[in-house]
C-alpha cells in the first residue's frame, strides 16, 4: 500500500505562505512502513520521538544557511512500494565493479535484492548480509546500530525511525579482505518517492576492508534519498570507504556518514558527487583513542542549477592523531557547492597533526561557491593548518598548451580533468577509478 504525503499545514506571515517545516517533517515520518516489535522497533520509537520535536532546517539555522530546502518542501512524496520492482543482471550490470564480483548487496528503490546480490566466496569471519538477516546472526548488534555520536540530527533521527532493513558488513578480528565489498543503491523511481537506506559497517580489531558505496539511478526521476552508514574501526582496524552520489539530476540526496576511530585504527574516504538537485553529505569522524589516522579526499562536480554541499567533522579526543583533508570542487553554469570542515582540537589532543584544504574552480561567470575550512583548537602543542582557494581557469596555462599545439577548448578541459584527477588517482579500485575518469571527461566535452 502507498501513501501519499500531503502538506496542508501553512503558516502565514507578512502576507506570505510558508510550509511549515516541521508538519512537512511528520509528513515523511508517516510515510514509513509499520514494526510492530522486536529490539529495532525500540530504536525507532526513541528516534520517532525526536523527530516529532524537529522540523525540516531552514537557512535561519547555521548548518543550513547556504543550502535552501525549499524546492524540496514543494514536493509532495510518497512511500516508496512494500517490494521492490524486479529488475535483470543485465540492467544493473553496467554498475557492477568487477573487483566485487562476489562481494556485492543490492538494493532497488530501497529494498535489499538477494538475486543481484552476490556474497557466497566471502572468508570466514566475514559477515555481508541485509541487516535484517544480521538480526538473527549477531548479538550485538545492538551495541552499534544506531548509536554513532550526532543521531540525534533532524534526516539521521527520520532514518533511522523509518529503518525495517539496511546493509550490513561485519568484519571478524585479523580479518583482511583482499576483494571489495560494493554496496549498490540502485533507482527506479519515475515518481516522487522517499527511501531511507542504511548501512552499518563494523571493523574489528586488525582488520582491513575496502569498501564502495554508490548510489546510481535508472531514470531521470524526482525521488529523495535520505541514506546514513555507520562505521565502527577498532584497535588498529583500517577501512577505505569510497562514496559515490550518481544520483538523478531531478533527484534530492542527503546523506550522512558517520565514523567512529578507536586506537591505531586508519580511516579513508573518498567522496564524490556528481548527480542530484540538491546534495548534502555530512561526514563526521569520532576519535575515541590515540594514533588515529584519518583521510578525506572529496570532490563535487556540478553544473546547471544544482547545489552539492559538503559538510565535515573531524573531532579528536587523544594526543598524537592525524588528519588529511582535500576538498575540490568544480561547479560550472549557475551551479553552487558548499564546502564547510570542521576540525575539533581539544585539550587533551596533544601533538595532533591535522591538515585541511577547500580548492575549487569556477567554470561559469554565474557559478557559485562558499566554502568555510575551520579548525577549532585549545591544545598547545599541535600542528595544524587549513587554507580555501577559489578560482577560474589559470589563463596562462591555457596559454601554455595552446602554444604546445593544442586548442583552446581541449586545453581548458585538459586542465579541469587535472584538478579533478588529484582526488580520483586515490580511489583504490582500478575499475571505478577508470570509469570516474571517463565521467569527468564527457561532462567535460
Amino acid at each position: 500500500m502507498t501513501t501519499q504525503s500531503t502538506v496542508s499545514d501553512v503558516l502565514t506571515a507578512n502576507g506570505k505562505t510558508t510550509i511549515n517545516r516541521a508538519a512537512y517533517l511528520t509528513n515523511l515520518l508517516n510515510l514509513r512502513p509499520s514494526l510492530t516489535q522486536g529490539w529495532l522497533k525500540e530504536i525507532r520509537d526513541r528516534a520517532t520521538a525526536r523527530v516529532q520535536e524537529l522540523a525540516i532546517p531552514s537557512t535561519r539555522d547555521e548548518e543550513w544557511r547556504f543550502t535552501d530546502l525549499s524546492d524540496l518542501l514543494q514536493i509532495s512524496f510518497q512511500a516508496s512500494s512494500e517490494q521492490a520492482p524486479t529488475l535483470s543482471f543485465d540492467e544493473i550490470q553496467p554498475f557492477i565493479l568487477p573487483e566485487a564480483v562476489s562481494s556485492r548487496l543490492v538494493f532497488v528503490d530501497g529494498h535489499y535484492d538477494p538475486a543481484l546480490s552476490a556474497v557466497d566466496d566471502l572468508p570466514n569471519g566475514v559477515i555481508v548480509t541485509s541487516l535484517a538477516a544480521g538480526v538473527e546472526l549477531l548479538s550485538d548488534l545492538p551495541n552499534y546500530l544506531a548509536q554513532q555520536q550526532g543521531s540525534e540530527e533532524t534526516f539521521i533521527a527520520l532514518n533511522t525511525a523509518s529503518l525495517t532493513d539496511g546493509a550490513l558488513v561485519w568484519v571478524e578480528k585479523n580479518q583482511v579482505i583482499a576483494t571489495p565489498i560494493q554496496i549498490l543503491y540502485v533507482s527506479t523511481a519515475t515518481q516522487p518517492t522517499i527511501v531511507h537506506p542504511r548501512a552499518l559497517i563494523v571493523a574489528a580489531s586488525g582488520s582491513q576492508l575496502t569498501l564502495i558505496e554508490e548510489y546510481v539511478t535508472l531514470y531521470e526521476g524526482t525521488y529523495f534519498t535520505n541514506s546514513v552508514t555507520e562505521i565502527w574501526l577498532d584497535t588498529n582496524a583500517a577501512v577505505n570507504h569510497t562514496r559515490i552520489q550518481r544520483d538523478s539530476d531531478a533527484a534530492f540526496h542527503i546523506g550522512m556518514t558517520a565514523v567512529s576511530q578507536a586506537p591505531n585504527s586508519r580511516y579513508t574516504c573518498n567522496a564524490v558527487s556528481l548527480g542530484g538537485k540538491l546534495s548534502r553529505h555530512n561526514l563526521e569522524v569520532h576519535h575515541t583513542g590515540e594514533q588515529t589516522e584519518t583521510t578525506l579526499n572529496g570532490l563535487t562536480i556540478i553544473s546547471g542549477e544544482q547545489v552539492a554541499d559538503t559538510h565535515s567533522t573531524i573531532a579528536y579526543t587523544h594526543p598524537h592523531g592525524s588528519s588529511n583533508q582535500i576538498h575540490k570542487c568544480i561547479v560550472d553554469d549557475r551551479a553552487h557547492a558548499v564546502f564547510n570542515g570542521k576540525v575539533f582540537v581539544p585539550k587533551a589532543a596533544q601533538l595532533t597533526d591535522a591538515k585541511q584544504l577547500s580548492s575549487n574552480l569556477l567554470l561559469s561567470p554565474k557559478a557559485r561557491v562558499d566554502t568555510k575550512p575551520q579548525l577549532e583548537i585549545t591544545a598547545d602543542n599541535v600542528k595544524c593548518t587549513h587554507g580555501a582557494t577559489v578560482s577560474q581557469l589559470d589563463s596562462d596555462e591555457v596559454f601554455y598548451l595552446q602554444s604546445r599545439g593544442i586548442d583552446e577548448d581541449s586545453s581548458r578541459k585538459l586542465l579541469t580533468y587535472a584538478f579533478a584527477y588529484e582526488v580520483i588517482r586515490e580511489i583504490p579500485v582500478v575499475s571505478l577509478k577508470a570509469k570516474l575518469a571517463a565521467i569527468v571527461r564527457i561532462q567535460q566535452a
